[in-house]
């Protein structure tokens, strides 16, 4: 038996998002290297994989489906939706006023996060796990940031090594929606939560830069995000040549605005035939986004789909030519990754990452052949231009990763970092 660790996380399977992501590659591929996780989450929606080792606690929901209980209104529809507020207006021309108060309303009522209402039971699963068991270590891997407030708690209490993981960084997330005054309590608040933590653990190396500035005394090291080896696998292409994009997009942010101008100018001027090519999205359509395409004249080409079971998505882009990647459009952007950059490596399909920086994306598909960040219409059009020439000729678009590169960004190899880390930390406290 391996030693264990208690991992406290929000987010777990089959909850979906990055965060349970990472807490599942820790979950199953720890054991690999000597160490018996335990995951500590809220309750779930179902019950987890049966090899997985999961305690689950009571949950009362989060504060705003708290404070929309107590005006009457449901908890699992938006707030300016049930008041009456138009669709097109929620999805960007909200009133500036609408926006302050409700950004008001949260600095207020959820702080430090809309998932403080899991805390006291957290802790209390917690200790009783602690002082039923022997456990070697805790990882808590945030958002939500009340995962680290748990674990300063049992920290405190059981004087356990303690590795506080960040996914997007506390108060020093560039989108920190709430102001100055807020800033400055919950700066106090981070700062004594990891003054008890013995390391820190970010995505990237510009965050972790971030974190040393402000934790000038902690070890501060990056651990990237990954994907499952498991997920891995390649299926027959479509006929078409597919562009093929999973997810949330975002106007002015995460906005595909530039492929469709640069698709519909290759059209125009012959160089792309309308009925080789289709583009297809996954995901909520937002009514900007159907304007976009009628704008751009795509409506037999782009396909706006709802979203899909996560097995169906991962068959879309294993099928597809190309996988499109949209990032931030924003300067601060520069050390994130977005989470769907590791899945997109294990479809083994070439990427197209567009808008944002470059940064921290650009690089590792740079590192790994994976795929090319485009800026500029003008080299989006080339690229476009030369896969869809491939396709015409080799009917397909070749995948040119470097597959030994890629699979430093596994889950398994995730783990083992935390491993290493997790042996450190353990002999650091046992040795004082």
């Amino acid at each position: 038996m391996g030693r264990r660790v208690l991992v406290i996380a929000y987010y777990f399977p089959p909850r979906p998002g990055v965060g349970s992501l990472r807490a599942k590659g820790l979950a199953k591929y720890l054991p690999e290297y000597g160490w018996e996780p335990i995951i500590l989450t809220a309750a779930l929606p179902e019950k987890p994989e049966s090899r997985f080792k999961v305690v689950e606690t009571p949950y009362p929901g989060d504060v705003t489906a708290y404070w929309k209980r107590k005006l009457g209104l449901a908890a699992d529809k938006g707030f300016q939706e049930q008041i009456g507020i138009p669709r097109a207006l929620r999805e960007g021309k909200t009133s500036f006023f609408t926006r302050r108060v409700i950004t008001l309303a949260k600095a207020f009522i959820a702080y430090p996060d809309d998932q403080k209402t899991w805390y006291p039971f957290a802790v209390s699963a917690g200790r009783d796990l602690l002082k039923m068991e022997k456990f070697d270590a805790l990882i808590s891997s945030s958002g939500p940031v009340t995962c680290h407030l748990i674990a300063r708690e049992l920290k405190a209490r059981y004087e356990i090594p303690w590795i506080a993981d960040f996914r997007d960084l506390w108060t020093q997330n560039h989108y920190y929606p709430y102001g100055s005054l807020r800033l400055m309590f919950e700066r106090r608040l981070e700062l004594k939560t990891l003054a008890l933590a013995d390391a820190l653990v970010t995505v990237s190396e510009p965050l972790a830069e971030r974190l040393m500035s402000l934790h000038k005394n902690k070890r501060v090291l990056v651990i990237p995000n990954g994907f499952d080896p498991d997920d891995v696998a390649q299926a027959p292409l479509t006929k078409e040549f597919t562009i093929t994009y999973t997810g949330t997009l975002y106007e002015g942010k995460r906005d595909p605005a530039l492929l469709f101008q640069a698709v519909r100018e290759l059209i125009v001027d012959g160089t792309i035939d309308p009925l080789d090519i289709r583009i297809r999205f996954y995901g909520e359509a937002p009514y900007w986004l159907e304007q976009q395409v009628r704008h751009y004249q795509l409506g037999g080409i782009v396909g706006l789909h709802r979203k899909v079971p996560r097995d169906v998505a991962l068959a879309k882009q294993r099928e597809s030519h190309v996988l499109l990647l949209l990032s931030w459009d924003d300067p601060r952007e520069v050390g994130v990754y977005t989470g769907k950059i590791f899945e997109y490596l294990a479809a083994k399909r070439p990427i197209l990452a567009l808008g944002g920086p470059g940064g921290a994306v650009a690089q590792l598909l740079r590192e790994t052949g994976a795929g090319i960040h485009v800026r500029s219409l003008e080299d989006l059009k080339a690229l476009l231009k030369s896969w869809y020439k491939e396709y015409k000729l080799e009917g397909e678009v070749k995948y040119k990763a470097q597959w030994e590169i890629v699979q430093k960004y596994s889950h398994r190899e995730m783990a083992k970092k935390f491993a290493h880390l997790l042996d450190e930390v353990t002999r650091g406290i046992l040795g004082k």
